[in-house]
């Protein structure tokens, strides 16, 4: 019985699919494949080859199609378990990879040459994790549309002014490629082996730091009938390496003639062969030339050798670069940096993740040899092939090709930036009110992780003067912000910081915290007093100021306040909680010898514990030596209900009638002020610190007690012109102050 005409189609569509995928010419194999499962979605053996079709080109495509086929149909090929794994690996599931290729290893016989090359994928399937849980710092970009296509872009060679790419592509604009159109649609045409087309070489300008103008083919004399691959140019960007597919594959150089190039030449017999020679670097110098080479290797894998030119101007014979840097397995693509001192390579030997990996090492001057390589580490390198690394001009960044995921297709062109600091900058804001306050003194500390996981973290404190904070930060990454003051927590809030490739980016971040500044309510009335090194007497510039703190509560008697002082760390923490005591004192004085009532002052020193600025600089440590004043406020009170006239002092207009602490003033004169009554007294500043007060009957005794939001404790007793002081930190630490009181 004839069968139906759609089946008939189906098997023809699956034997051209087979054909091409036998030739190993997975690009035409894939289109017949689909075509097949787009009428039989479930054929085990399409998927199966469909899968291993689309690993150059569509990873995850891939491991979808061939763990689909599995699960059909679980013998859908007696290699399965290995290609299995080998998708596995290539999507970053190493254990899996591991484990099915154990399990392929399981079914081979004890002699079968196929289980070396199993040991081999399980121990880079080892090496691909290792490298994988320990990623560098390292921004990797695809140079993008223009450049890259769904085929094949390698070999990148820049100019000397960093404004020219030159390139290799397989993609269908080379030369010949659509000579007939309809053999090009069939896959045919200037087609190599394995259904690709050949290499040719193409050079694109830059526009700007991501843009390049359309890619045109230096198809002229550069690309003949073959494969032609850029490698360098040299001699101030005159000259080109090239490789072009002669004699198994050598190496050519080509002399620029204006816009165009010369017919290549090939380079001499000391460097090339009958056998394959793949890539090649010359020295800066002109004297030295790396390249790789299979001539010397008994299983026709690649091996990195040199030459130096001769005194008549050609090559001499060439030497091997030394069992340090060649393996088993093809050494290729070398390159060194511009003081000679560095050289990377591709290697599918050492402990590459897979594939090609790109490695470096470093020149041992003293025992002359190169030293042991080192693998550059994910995301330079993946489980795929990486190759070419070349460095920019400046050295600031580097190219490579590589087969990823997240590409146009196959191999592309990317570049290596090292993520770079980032300086961050701006103010803390206070959202009551309209959020135009600025908080001075809240500490923030940016929280994060470097790519292998390792905490780092940056700190600052709003400066005083300014509120203004900065602090230079790893970029490309998302940190956990915590905003303190006076050791209290406020908000912790994410800030996602972008990559940054240079060194000179700031970015500006203002935070906006739920936080009432009582100081910052008071005005300018309020600011800081700085002092000298090792010192407590009182600057003229403090002077000034003490003159405007004792204005502002002139004209705002229900205003009592907290004299804080505070030291840097140059001296003992018992030392400097003294000093910072005779610090506050000498605010004290100056404020009650110009009027103002004892009872509406309290002092407490913090010492060092509460600096305003690291201790890293002279300038941070000259904001740490300073006396506060804080607004005291009972529970429930703001800053309105204590200020009956604005900041500024004495002369301004205060409202019409305000009360007090158990006064009751009106118009602008005559004003008396409003001592602590006596009794006992319990309140909480806006930064959480308690303050019970005792006042005797007479006033002639005040006993304060503070407590922080961090458990410090200061106990302060004022009598008959004696004060006596005992303070606790944070963290148990105890020390006792007593001194007299002008």
């Amino acid at each position: 019985m004839a069968q139906p005409a759609a089946a008939q189609n189906t098997r023809k569509q699956l034997k051209t699919a087979n054909k091409f995928f036998d030739q190993e010419n997975y690009r035409a194999a894939i289109p017949f494949y689909e075509q097949v499962l787009a009428k039989d979605p479930n054929n085990a053996l399409a998927l199966f080859r469909a899968g291993i079709s689309y690993m150059s080109f569509d990873k995850e495509k891939a491991s979808d199609y061939i763990y689909k086929a599995q699960k059909l149909k679980p013998k859908v090929s007696k290699d399965v378990e290995y290609w299995l794994g080998r998708v596995d690996h290539l999507n970053y599931n190493f254990d899996e990879a591991i484990t099915h290729f154990q399990a392929y290893n399981a079914t081979l016989k004890k002699k079968d040459t196929r289980k070396a090359q199993l040991a081999q994928l399980i121990q880079h399937a080892k090496n691909a994790k290792i490298q994988f849980n320990s990623p560098k710092d390292i921004f990797v970009k695809n140079l993008g549309p223009t450049i890259n296509t769904s085929f094949s872009e390698h070999s990148p060679v820049i100019s000397a002014d960093d404004k020219l790419l030159l390139f290799t592509t397989r993609s269908e604009n080379v030369t010949g490629a659509n000579a007939d159109g309809d053999k090009a649609k069939k896959g045919q045409g200037n087609v190599a082996t394995d259904g690709e087309y050949f290499e040719d070489i193409f050079e694109a300008k830059r526009i700007d730091e991501d843009e390049w103008e359309k890619p045109r083919s230096l198809s002229g004399a550069l690309n003949g009938k073959g494969h032609d691959a850029s490698i360098q140019v040299f001699d101030n960007d005159t000259k080109m390496l090239m490789y072009r597919q002669d004699e198994g594959g050598d190496i050519f150089y080509s002399e620029r003639n204006g816009t165009d190039w010369t017919e290549p030449k090939k380079l001499n017999g000391n460097i090339n062969s009958k056998a394959f020679e793949s890539d090649a670097f010359i020295t800066p110098d002109g004297l030295t030339i790396y390249f790789s080479t299979s001539k010397y290797s008994e299983d026709n894998t690649l091996d990195i050798y040199f030459a130096t030119r001769q005194p008549g101007g050609d090559w001499g014979p060439a030497k091997s670069i030394g069992s340090q840097i060649n393996t088993k397995f093809d050494d290729d693509s070398p390159y060194l940096s511009r003081d000679g001192k560095t050289l990377y390579f591709s290697s599918r030997g050492h402990n590459t993740m897979g594939g090609y990996d790109i490695f470096k090492s470093t020149w041992d001057e003293a025992a002359r040899t190169w030293g042991r390589p080192e693998n550059m580490g994910y995301p330079v390198n993946t489980p795929d092939d990486d190759t070419y690394y070349r460095l920019s001009p400046d050295g600031s960044y580097a190219y490579l090709s590589s087969y990823r995921i997240g590409g146009y297709g196959e191999k592309d062109i990317y570049t290596i930036n090292y993520i770079k600091n980032v300086n961050v900058k701006g103010k803390v804001f206070s959202t009551q009110g309209d959020s135009t306050t600025v908080i001075p003194g809240v500490e923030l500390v940016f929280n994060g992780q470097t790519a292998s996981k390792e905490v780092i973290s940056f700190r600052d404190v709003t400066k005083p003067d300014s509120g203004n904070y900065q602090v230079t930060v790893l970029s490309g990454r998302s940190y956990q912000v915590a905003l303190s003051k006076d050791g209290k927590n406020i908000a912790t809030e994410e800030f996602a910081v972008p990559v940054v490739t240079n060194d000179s980016t700031t970015i500006t971040k203002n935070f906006y915290i739920p936080y009432v500044d009582t100081a910052g309510f008071a005005g300018p009335g309020l600011k800081p007093i700085y002092f000298d090194t090792d010192k407590y007497t009182l600057r003229p510039e403090s002077v000034k100021q003490l003159n405007n703190v004792a204005s502002v509560m002139k004209a705002n008697p229900g205003l009592n306040i907290s004299i804080e002082g505070h030291c840097d760390s140059r001296n003992t923490d018992e030392y400097n909680m003294v000093l910072g005591q005779n610090r506050a004192n000498a605010a004290f004085n100056f404020l009650k010898r110009n009027g103002i009532g004892e009872t509406r002052m309290v002092t407490v020193s913090y010492g060092e514990r509460r600096p305003a600025a690291p201790n890293d600089s002279p300038e941070n440590m000259q904001l740490n030596r300073r006396a506060e004043f804080k607004p005291i406020l009972k529970e429930g009170q703001s800053m309105k209900d204590v200020m009956t006239a604005p900041a500024g002092g004495a002369g301004t207009t205060p409202s019409s009638s305000t009360t007090t602490t158990g006064t009751t003033t009106t118009g602008t004169s005559g004003r008396t002020t409003a001592p602590l009554q006596p009794g006992k007294t319990k309140v909480k500043a806006a930064d959480g610190t308690k303050v019970k007060t005792k006042v005797d009957e007479d006033s002639d005794k005040v006993k304060v007690k503070t407590k922080g939001a961090d458990d410090s404790k200061t106990k302060t007793t004022t009598k008959e012109g004696e004060l006596d002081g005992k303070a606790k930190d944070a963290a148990g630490d105890k020390t006792k102050v007593k001194t007299k009181v002008d």
